[in-house]
């Protein structure tokens, strides 16, 4: 193994480090859950700071409490090549979600500050402050914030105590009037990279370490309430019922039906509640969500049609009365092919095997497209791809790689205003 490639394995050994390290701050012991301006999301943002100092990289905070270390290039004040990830999580989450595409960078940049190489542009690692949306029900917090797209009226969103995000913000010393001043001005980016995990299975199913994101797939969301008539399980004949729950089984049921064997669409029903459900009682009230997304914005939208189409018709036999309401709607997000094309060369000329695939999953890439071009790298994750979950899993080895790919493509980086 050549001295080169050594170098790389520390860094692989250094990202699992630190993120065990991280892990250890949450609200929860014994399980990582780590939400938005909560203690340990606060310590975390603390730790996160302390590794971008000792890295040589000048830290700063936006008044959304995302955590910015600025890596200064040849010249100062130079535009900047950004990448970065969230630090928030999920409920009972993985290690690797999110903190993977804070740590990988700046263990690349430890190496390149203590080996005194510095590039014609700067680079900033974001630690996003939220996109999980768990506390306040909104997602990408941060990078809207940044992106200068962030929805004031998210603001009067409360937590589970009651408080209003509005509130939590301002005890923590982020004054919601400041926000507009976390937005970068598109002429000083030159272009933003995320590192990730999969998330799924693909990678690992073929034996690949790295795989370049062609676009962040759309998605349609719904919360679904059906209404019918509550009845006796013993007197109400089957001809007769107005089921709600068979009502919303049936709409379930037509989901994954219409979204098989459809490259790229996937459709989920996460939520089904019967409230105040009964065993030896038909059920008068079903609650459950909608999840559609695929790659192609035409291929959700379309199957999105065939979806309410189909509750029509169940209402009509069924005689009962859906109400939706969406909660989500996000466009596809392409990378951009001219990005795409250095990643992959990375990835080649780093002796790796080349897969490109979307991503199902939503990324703060997503509102980051709005300043600037994006792409993702993505990192193999293994137990068959699981994620939000302690089971999560990557290994020090494809963290190694991931740090080779993405510090070969910073060195070789080529930006559009260079062409």
């Amino acid at each position: 193994m050549s001295s080169k490639m050594h170098s790389y394995a520390s860094c692989g050994s250094q990202i699992m480090n630190r993120a065990e390290v991280l892990a250890q701050h949450t609200e929860t012991p014994g399980m990582l859950t780590r939400s938005y301006l909560t203690p340990a999301h606060h310590s975390a943002a603390t730790q996160l700071a302390e590794w971008m100092c000792a890295v040589g990289m000048n830290v700063r905070r936006d008044m959304a409490g995302n955590v910015i270390g600025r890596y200064e290039g040849l010249e100062p004040d130079a535009p900047a090549l950004l990448t970065g990830s969230h630090f928030d999580t999920v409920r009972n989450a993985g290690k690797y979600d999110g903190n993977l595409g804070i740590l990988l960078p700046l263990a690349c940049v430890e190496q390149w500050h203590a080996a005194g190489k510095r590039f014609p542009f700067a680079i900033e690692v974001i630690g996003f402050a939220e996109e999980e949306g768990v506390r306040f029900k909104a997602t990408l917090l941060g990078s809207r914030a940044a992106a200068g797209t962030f929805d004031m009226a998210v603001l009067d969103n409360l937590d589970d105590s009651g408080a209003s995000m509005r509130e939590v913000m301002t005890a923590s010393g982020f004054h919601p009037a400041g926000l507009a001043k976390a937005a970068y001005n598109p002429a000083s980016v030159l272009g933003f990279v995320e590192v990730h995990i999969e998330q799924g299975p693909v990678l690992l199913n073929e034996s690949l370490a790295l795989g370049v994101v062609t676009a962040i797939s759309g998605a349609t969301r719904y919360m679904v309430e059906v209404e019918g008539l509550a009845g006796h399980a013993g007197t109400a004949p089957m001809g007769m019922r107005r089921d709600a729950a068979m009502a919303a089984a049936e709409t379930g049921l037509y989901i994954e039906q219409r979204c098989q064997g459809i490259p790229g669409l996937v459709g989920t029903v996460g939520q089904f509640n019967v409230p105040n459900g009964a065993a030896n009682v038909v059920p008068g009230k079903a609650v459950f969500s909608i999840d559609i997304r695929a790659e192609q914005d035409a291929v959700r939208e379309q199957a999105v049609a065939d979806v309410l189409a189909q509750i029509e018709r169940i209402a009509a036999r069924r005689k009962v009365h859906f109400n939706l309401r969406r909660t989500h709607e996000a466009a596809s997000v392409p990378c951009a092919p001219w990005l795409q094309q250095q990643l992959a060369n990375s990835i080649t000329d780093c002796d790796v095997p080349l897969r490109h695939l979307p991503s199902g999953a939503g990324h703060d890439a997503m509102a980051m497209a709005a300043i600037c071009d994006v792409a993702m790298l993505f990192v193999r994750c293994g137990n068959g791809g699981i994620s939000h979950h302690p089971d999560e899993i990557m290994t020090a080895e494809d963290a190694a790689l991931a740090a080779q790919a993405f510090a070969h493509f910073v060195e070789h980086f080529q930006s559009r205003r260079q062409a």
